[in-house]
């Protein structure tokens, strides 16, 4: 799918083309963004990652491809394609790639 466009409402889109790699970065598009929350597709290189910070709301977060690492408040937690996990409110957290990996993040302000 190209950078920019649109996600198509009523088709059904892999994961997969949401994102591509990128040497060195981590790259995101958001395909929903609502006062009531967000969905946000990522793609991180090996070594890549997210730097420790909070957030108001729970996030579940969906691997896709590959494996990482998601440290909630101090506590290292591995996780793989095909899992889930959910990062609490409030708690302090941060992502690291072990791999290449991508992740559909869904966050919902309530």
């Amino acid at each position: 799918m190209p950078k920019g466009k649109k996600v198509e409402k009523g088709r059904a889109v892999g994961l997969d083309e949401l994102v591509g790699y990128q040497d060195g970065a981590v790259v995101s598009r958001t395909v929903i963004d609502k006062p009531v929350g967000t969905v946000t597709m990522f793609s991180f290189d090996e070594g890549e990652g997210l730097s420790e910070h909070t957030a108001p709301y729970d996030a579940m977060v969906i691997i896709v491809d590959g494996e990482a690492e998601i440290t909630v408040a101090g506590k290292g937690n591995a996780v793989k394609a095909g899992e889930m996990f959910i990062i609490p409110a409030g708690r302090p957290h941060a992502l690291r790639a072990a791999s290449r990996f991508k992740m559909l993040l869904v966050m919902v302000r309530a």
